[in-house]
């Protein structure tokens, strides 16, 4: 049995992702450990079919939690291992270093383009730090993927090397829960609750949709600034913050809402080429969703038309999105259009592109 080490920074819990990359490899005669960071308030790890390590750190942010980080990521991946592979750029000096001093091989799974994050982009000296390390690093890994068309094909430019694609696809559910909390129509955005996610012009839309609840499945750097946006504006009884859920409680919420969110300004490339997590869960839930109009979402509502594409995040565009999408013959012809393209988008399928990626390190 070959063993893997996977490397993040995150909190382990919440990464829908990881999980089932590991759960795959895992079910597939992998020995797979998963490695992430320990935050001051995370909670008890979730049983999984694989193992897990959290690594403590003193420095919670910045320069010197990356580099503490990776230095303790180092030490623990000269363990004894078959493979590593590094999550994004900020596991991936760590994982080359150990991976060299070892004799072992390194993959790279891309899961955003790093350096293009509005937390980068707005920070040239950080930015350029972050384009030096992808510049000496991923040229030299064994095998890389990332997770949709427009990134493999920027990724295989840029860096002269052979990118895969493995979608953030989710397993199939074979029921739709629909348990009505509430008469109005629930808008629900999943995810961390961040700059450019569209979040603050959402909230300030609510008082033109009286009709209709907002719920933030997720936290991050804006929670505190978007609470009192919606208190106010005074709309806060009708948006509702569910903070930090877990992936399988997030499936029986997602399938509540009668709405998905995913919009996004294009502040940077990371979000302009984004194929987000939230697509698929929508899709998977069967409950229609309004996508900003970049490249990937514009392919899979071309194929699929599972939402409706907006150009910007104007009150006017996203007033036009929910409308359209609140007439119920309009609403239930592209609710049916989810449930079928649910049978197709599925972990279980996208998986066999994992295994065949990993089968060739054996």
């Amino acid at each position: 049995m070959k063993k893997i080490f996977f490397t993040v920074t995150n909190d382990l819990n919440y990464d829908q992702r990881m999980i089932r990359i590991c759960t795959s490899l895992s079910k597939n005669n992998w020995d797979v450990t998963l490695i992430g960071r320990k935050r001051k308030n995370s909670q008890p790890l979730e049983n999984q079919f694989f193992k897990q390590k959290r690594l403590s750190v003193f420095f919670q942010k910045g320069p010197l939690f990356y580099l503490e980080f990776n230095l303790r990521l180092f030490f623990f991946l000269l363990k004894k291992s078959d493979l590593i592979c590094s999550i994004d750029l900020d596991t991936l000096p760590s994982g080359y270093f150990a991976a060299k001093m070892r004799n072992k091989q390194l993959v790279f799974d891309a899961h955003e383009y790093f350096q293009e994050v509005p937390e980068v982009v707005n920070r040239p000296f950080i930015q350029k730090i972050w384009k030096i390390i992808a510049n000496v690093f991923i040229p030299k890994v064994k095998g890389a993927y990332t997770v949709c068309e427009s990134l493999k094909k920027v990724f295989s430019k840029k860096y002269n090397i052979k990118f895969e694609v493995i979608r953030n696809l989710p397993f199939s559910k074979k029921t739709y829960f629909k348990t009505k909390e509430s008469q109005k129509k629930i808008l629900l955005y999943q995810g961390a609750l961040n700059d450019g996610r569209g979040l603050e012009e959402m909230i300030e839309v609510m008082p033109k949709l009286e009709n209709c609840e907002l719920w933030l499945a997720g936290e991050g750097d804006l929670s505190k600034k978007l609470r009192e946006q919606s208190y106010k504006i005074g709309v806060d009884d009708r948006v509702k913050f569910l903070g930090m859920i877990l992936p399988e409680q997030l499936v029986e919420i997602t399938a509540k809402a009668d709405i998905g969110l995913n919009l996004l300004k294009n502040k940077g490339l990371n979000y302009y080429f984004s194929l987000a997590n939230k697509t698929f869960d929508y899709i998977q839930a069967g409950i229609p969703a309004i996508h900003i109009d970049f490249p990937e979402y514009r392919i899979i509502n071309q194929k699929y038309k599972i939402g409706v594409l907006i150009p910007d995040l104007s009150q006017e565009s996203i007033l036009s999105g929910v409308s359209s999408l609140i007439q119920e013959d309009y609403y239930h012809s592209i609710q049916r259009n989810c449930i079928e393209a649910a049978k197709e988008l599925t972990w279980e399928n996208e998986e066999k592109k994992l295994l065949n990626f990993y089968n060739q390190f054996i």
